[in-house]
């Protein structure tokens, strides 16, 4: 398996548990913060993997 597979896959596992703990628990919870600052480091560790290759 890929690198950029394996990335995806993580990145829709954490959208998903993101959306669950909202689901949840609310917007504010710190558990939901959490999850979002994660997935924040997915998607930029995505984005600098595409920038890397484009140039």
């Amino acid at each position: 398996m890929d690198t950029d597979t394996t990335l995806h896959q993580q990145l829709e596992s954490a959208r998903q548990r993101l959306h669950d703990l909202y689901k949840q628990y609310g917007f504010g919870h710190p558990c939901v913060l959490e999850q979002s600052v994660l997935l924040d480091e997915l998607i930029n560790q995505y984005n600098r993997m595409f920038q890397t290759n484009l140039v």
